[in-house]
């Protein structure tokens, strides 16, 4: 039996009795382009198939849980009933790259029952879209399986060939590694388990997500979850021998995945799949399989561009910590940056470094070190408030906690109560370390759960939160719209310390696989690129022209005017970042390919400028892109920041040129790149 689902109201499609035939049961996108097939096979084993147009996307996939002092359960399966259903709307984010997102789907839930004792129940459901789709395990109440412990679970995605892939190891700690390009065969994590990073565990060959695949006839296809909540985050090990992904969650010390009870729901587990790359970019997947906004109040929540007291610590022109002799964070030192933020119209300011504990943490403590209420006695955290706040210019709080999560859950409430006091709407917080106490993961249920707990505090006190170190996104920014951006990647910082620093394709990988979860906190706008004074072995590996355009390519709302004031001052490409928001109206994807190069445009929120960015890796491009993007009947002002004719980013990074162009809708204009270089474009109507 196979059934097209095209209804426009849940209905019931089947109700079998306790031995039905074998149901295949099917349901396909709004489009009808994707669709997937639902199935049991002669073992009563549940499987699912998906299909595009007549092309088979992944091939039989199984489905199943190894449970703790229980069976396995995946097989002596029946379907006891399914119902299908379709659903659209159209929400507004509180803040995002479009003002506006389509939820359209149709979807296909199929209760499934052991034929056998001890007869245990679970549903399946799926969400189609013609993006991409989404599926999860749900769990009713039900006796015999009350307290449940899952030792894995086994989701496949079967592949239907050696696809091109771009992956970082599956690490249960951190997402700080370089994306590799390889074919699934060759994919290798393991041999990338000893870097000195600050910590770091790969106990499989397994990738973390998301990653991204080109298959041999073009498509493209990149795994993740949607809605991590009270679970483990999810790895993918490599079965080389039936090309397929099979579901790794992250650990705990017992050798458990995830402790709870029933009833309960898995995240989604979702597949977004596209034929041209810029389309992953553009697909609105993860937030629409969360639940929406929970905060009736958000009007605290505000998109900002933000500089402060960091880079010069990572340079290590400054340091954290007093008894250095050189701390940063001195009051000093924050109001020179915030008369900078004041005089360029940039609204926040960071201070990393101000409360006490530093000087242990450098000794190699870790535990309970940190008192995130006190100040050093060169830091007047109340005057340094309210000298920003009579120049419109807020404080970004920071927690770094050392990994030490027991130590800041004691001192949360405390912590921002303090911030709340202050008229404080934003922290920054870190996580560097193996977690405390130990036994967990930074990416297992633990974390997921410590970091849920922390949004939602800050909620109660008006803090928007930016996570390092933190669980990867999974679009709950849709349902906490406080939780704004992490970093959950190899940010800026790597350039100043890490040998080699980041390679020219780097940001472009990123746009194609991490941004694909959501927000980042990448840190851009580094000027000095090669920082002679300070860490001459050490580089930033790109054009000063692909800093500028990283503020429209890799999307965040709180972006980093991340270099020091004095590197800003008397550069006319300064005006860039003053001029580029951080929230927007309506995003595209003018072209790209994953890791060679890649074009956005976004159009900022509230205005009727556009903003283009346009990036390439180590080769220099001429990239020609149609102005089709502007609004009808409106001449323009293109002001064009790009790299010099000798630009590039190991030998010229620096060199760029300004002009102005008028341009009109149904132009075309032509994009000169370096090597490792960018361009950023502001359009402004012509007045």
């Amino acid at each position: 039996m196979r059934i097209l689902v095209t209804a426009l109201a849940l209905t019931s499609l089947l109700a079998c009795g306790p031995n039905p035939a074998d149901p295949i049961l099917t349901v396909a996108s709004p489009d009808g382009q994707l669709a997937i097939t639902f199935l049991l096979d002669e073992g009563g084993r549940a499987a699912y198939r998906v299909e595009r147009g007549d092309q088979v996307v992944l091939d039989t996939s199984f489905l199943g849980f190894d449970l703790k002092d229980q069976p396995p359960l995946g097989a002596g399966l029946q379907v006891t009933a399914s119902n299908t259903g379709s659903f659209s709307e159209t929400w507004r984010p509180v803040w995002g790259e479009d003002s506006e997102i389509l939820n359209q789907y149709h979807s296909l839930l199929v209760e499934l029952e052991e034929t056998g004792a001890p007869g245990r129940k679970f549903e399946v459901e799926f969400r189609v879209y013609d993006d991409g789709f989404g599926f999860r395990y749900l769990f009713p109440e039900q006796e015999g399986l009350q307290e449940v412990v899952i030792m894995d679970e086994n989701t496949e995605f079967a592949l239907t060939g050696d696809h091109l892939c771009w992956w970082q190891p599956g690490d249960w700690d951190i997402y700080e590694h370089l994306y590799q390009t390889t074919r699934f065969s060759e994919i290798d994590a393991l041999a990338l388990r000893n870097q000195p990073i600050a910590q770091t565990y790969i106990p499989e060959n397994a990738v973390n997500t998301p990653v991204t695949m080109k298959t041999d006839s073009g498509l493209y296809l990149a795994f993740h979850e949607a809605a991590l909540y009270d679970y483990a985050g999810m790895t993918l090990k490599v079965d080389k021998e039936n090309l397929k992904w099979v579901s790794e969650l992250v650990g705990a010390a017992d050798g458990s995945k995830v402790t709870t009870r029933t009833p309960f729901h898995t995240p989604w587990r979702t597949v977004q799949i596209a034929e041209r790359a810029g389309d992953l970019i553009e697909s609105h997947l993860i937030v629409n399989l969360n639940e929406p906004n929970k905060l009736e109040n958000t009007a605290w929540i505000k998109p900002t561009k933000y500089i402060g007291i960091w880079w010069e610590m990572h340079l290590e022109k400054a340091a954290w910590d007093l008894a250095s002799g050189k701390h940063g964070a001195t009051t000093e030192n924050a109001k020179r940056y915030i008369d900078f933020a004041a005089a360029n119209g940039i609204p926040a300011f960071l201070v990393e470094g101000w409360n006490t504990g530093w000087e242990k943490w450098r000794e190699g403590q870790r535990e309970g070190i940190f008192d995130f209420v006190t100040p050093y006695a060169d830091f007047d955290l109340a005057g340094v408030v309210e000298y920003g706040r009579e120049r419109g210019v807020s404080l970004i709080g920071h927690h770094e906690t050392a990994g030490a999560v027991s130590t800041y859950e004691q001192q949360m409430d405390t912590a921002f109560q303090l911030y709340q006091d202050l008229g404080i709407h934003a922290v920054k917080t870190g996580y560097v370390g193996t977690i405390i106490p130990s036994g967990h993961y930074h990416h297992g249920q633990y974390m997921v759960n410590h970091f849920q707990e922390v949004v939602e505090k800050a909620a109660q006190y008006q803090i928007m939160v930016n996570a390092h170190e933190p669980i990867k996104d999974t679009g709950i920014r849709r349902t906490w719209p406080n939780f704004m951006a992490r970093e959950a990647m190899r940010g800026q910082e790597f350039n100043a310390f890490w040998p080699g620093g980041n390679p020219p394709e780097h940001t472009v990988l990123l746009a194609f696989t991490r941004m694909l979860a959501g927000p980042l906190d990448f840190t851009p706008g580094i000027f000095d690129l090669k920082f002679p004074k300070y860490r001459g072995a050490n580089q930033v590996n790109t054009t000063l022209a692909k800093q500028l355009a990283l503020y429209v390519v890799l999307y965040g709302p709180l972006q980093m005017a991340a270099d020091l004031p004095e590197n800003y001052e008397g550069n006319p490409a300064f005006q860039f970042i003053r001029d580029v928001p951080v929230d927007w109206h309506e995003s595209h994807v003018l072209n790209g390919e994953v890791g060679d190069f890649v074009t956005i445009v976004r159009k900022g929120k509230g205005t009727d400028d556009w903003y283009l960015g346009s990036i390439t890796d180590e080769n220099a491009r001429q990239l020609e892109v149609e102005l089709d993007f502007l609004d009808d009947d409106r001449a323009y002002t293109a002001t064009i920041y790009a790299d010099a004719p000798d630009a590039h980013w190991n030998d010229n990074p620096t060199a760029y040129v300004i002009t102005q162009e008028p341009v009109k809708k149904g132009e075309k204009l032509r994009l000169d790149l370096a090597a490792g270089g960018g361009v950023a474009i502001r359009f402004a109507p012509t007045n």
